[in-house]
């Protein structure tokens, strides 16, 4: 089943994804409480991705890394600012250096994740990602975010 709706809103500068999986709200929660499942989805698949730090309370930090097709290793980071198990996941995501800090005057975008059971027995989860500016919203649609969350997103089902 996975991604049924992409919404993109310049003038909001949202992208807001919609996927409906079937399993228990908790199975799909589990993906973002496991760090070593978080790794078997999060990223496009052709870059994997492995969490180095993975802490999911408010106020706790996630660093991780990719690994590309060539090789390269882009990095990120997120700063958890509220969490509802098994409902909800609130945080920022930036770009991170070699240590896995926050680049210097890099824009961040903020993140929020819903889980629902539905009454047709599917739970969907919606990610909206809020960008502070459209400028940065438009390097990270240029760089693939789109396509990306898509392919992520794509590899819940054999997961689950």
């Amino acid at each position: 089943m996975t991604v049924i709706d992409i919404s993109k809103d310049y003038e909001a500068r949202t992208l807001t994804f919609s996927a409906e999986f079937s399993a228990p709200i908790k199975c799909v929660w589990q993906l973002w409480e496991d760090p070593r499942q978080l790794e078997r989805w999060w990223g496009p698949p052709t870059y994997p991705a492995t969490f180095t730090e993975h802490e999911l309370v408010a106020g706790g930090t996630m660093k991780y890394h990719m690994t590309g097709p060539e090789g390269d290793h882009p990095r990120g980071w997120w700063r958890v600012t509220a969490v509802d198990p098994p409902h909800s996941l609130e945080f920022e995501s930036g770009f991170a250096d070699e240590t896995g800090a926050p680049v210097e005057d890099s824009p961040h975008m903020n993140m929020l994740v819903t889980l629902s059971e539905e009454p047709s027995g599917v739970t969907r989860m919606v990610v909206c990602s809020s960008y502070p500016t459209e400028a940065f919203m438009d390097k990270v649609m240029t760089m693939g975010m789109e396509e990306g969350m898509r392919g992520a997103l794509s590899q819940i089902d054999d997961l689950l």
